[in-house]
């Protein structure tokens, strides 16, 4: 991994100056103290009051797309429970992240702040002496679509609103005395793993998957203890999941396609969204694998930053041992890749470079690199015959310089170094 801090200035000089810590109370929102052009306090707050007056009972009734949320704090002592919006209808949108590309921060934030978090305290290793609040998560969790349902807790939910580049956002929460969801009908590939007691939790993951199940799906059963060998189960957080599965399904697909003929030229698939920048390169060569994130000043994980911070981590053929240290965006872009591949029946080099502009202004959660990349992988390509002809269009439609991206990236750098066969070809 690389990580490396750009001045600021040579880009795009900030409006404002940047806000020292604390300066929120004094701007109010108002003033943009912090350079960002948008408070994400108020975009957070305005959210938060359109159903404010909606959750403010210990006792909520509302269609749950169907959510289910398992906490990590505490870990194997972790609080579990539904995510449930105050209104009924077809919620099934709000819990289903392969359906967002296309809408906006404040679309995103309406629908998830919307939904209250119930929690029972469980011990994820051993469930079951907690009782049927159990069967009822692992159900919800299991059901195809929304399930009108009751909840009630011990005060009136509240408290922060969860913020996390893992994890999509969600509302205040409150322990909850009890709750009755109606009856739904189980997604099949994983009902039929949650009985099959004798089967590994990846082989569910995989076979799911291949028959179509929503990652977003496949995630939720895998963090509820219905996937693996019986008496093996275990309730998995909500953030280790998305990862677990993202990582299951990229090594599944990355057996098959590294051994596949390489494609024969060099692509960019440029892609916009949430101002965002993506650019994702694929080489005519054997498999490796980069993501780069350049994060600009008054972004999430950037606030009050005077430079652009750039971070990366990478894999050649024989891929990682280590976790990755971007995160799970690592292995949500990795799988999305290797699903273009898969279905061309090739293998190819890439490299995704990523632009985090201050519009990004509060983080949605991993399925937004998944599915945006999804999303460019969809688009056509602009086809090039040699790599200084790629990062020529880079340079094109990037902010950043292609210079940087070389110097930054371990794959490109190394590409760039290294000798090929062909290249011998034509001495």
């Amino acid at each position: 991994m690389n990580r490396i801090t750009l001045p600021f200035d040579w880009i795009d000089p900030p409006k404002e100056k940047v806000a020292d810590d604390g300066l929120c109370i004094i701007c109010k929102g108002a003033r943009r103290l912090c350079g960002k052009d948008r408070c994400p306090l108020m975009i957070k707050f305005y959210s938060q009051q359109k159903t404010a007056p909606l959750i403010d009972f210990k006792d909520l009734s509302g269609s749950c797309p169907p959510a289910v949320f398992v906490g990590r704090y505490g870990y194997p002592k972790v609080d579990i429970g539904p995510l449930l919006p105050p209104f009924h209808g077809d919620t099934s949108i709000m819990d289903k992240p392969e359906q967002w590309v296309g809408k906006s921060i404040d679309e995103i934030t309406d629908m998830r702040f919307g939904l209250v978090r119930g929690k029972v305290r469980i011990d994820a290793k051993d469930f079951a002496k907690s009782g049927r609040i159990v069967d009822q998560i692992q159900e919800l969790a299991l059901t195809e679509r929304p399930v009108d349902m009751e909840a009630s807790f011990l005060h009136r939910p509240k408290g922060r609103l969860i913020l996390d580049d893992e994890v999509q956002p969600f509302g205040p929460s409150a322990r909850m005395e009890s709750m009755r969801a109606g009856t739904g009908r189980f997604e099949r590939y994983l009902e039929r793993s949650f009985y099959d007691t004798d089967m590994k939790a990846t082989d569910a993951v995989i076979t799911a998957y291949e028959n179509g199940t929503l990652i977003s799906e496949i995630q939720k059963a895998f963090s509820t203890a219905t996937m693996g060998v019986g008496g093996q189960r275990r309730f998995v957080p909500t953030r280790w999941s998305i990862t677990a599965v993202d990582d299951i399904i990229g090594k599944h697909l990355l057996r098959t396609t590294k051994f596949n003929n390489t494609i024969d030229e060099y692509r960019i698939y440029h892609w916009e969204e949430l101002d965002n920048r993506w650019c994702v390169l694929l080489m005519p060569c054997t498999w490796r694998f980069e993501l780069i994130e350049a994060w600009y000043p008054n972004t999430t994980w950037n606030p009050t930053g005077k430079g652009i911070e750039i971070i990366n981590d990478y894999e050649f053929f024989d891929g990682r041992t280590d976790y990755a240290s971007i995160g799970g965006c690592y292995y949500a872009s990795r799988m999305a890749v290797n699903e273009l591949l898969i279905s061309e029946g090739k293998t190819a080099g890439a490299v995704i470079m990523r632009e985090a502009h201050p519009g990004y202004v509060m983080p949605v959660g991993v399925w937004n690199v998944r599915e945006n990349v999804r999303a460019a992988l969809k688009t056509q390509p602009f086809k090039f015959e040699s790599l200084d002809g790629a990062m020529a269009y880079v340079n094109s439609v990037m902010d950043i310089p292609k210079e940087t991206w070389v110097n930054v990236s371990g794959i490109l750098s190394d590409y760039k170094r290294q000798r090929r066969i062909e290249d011998y070809l034509f001495d």
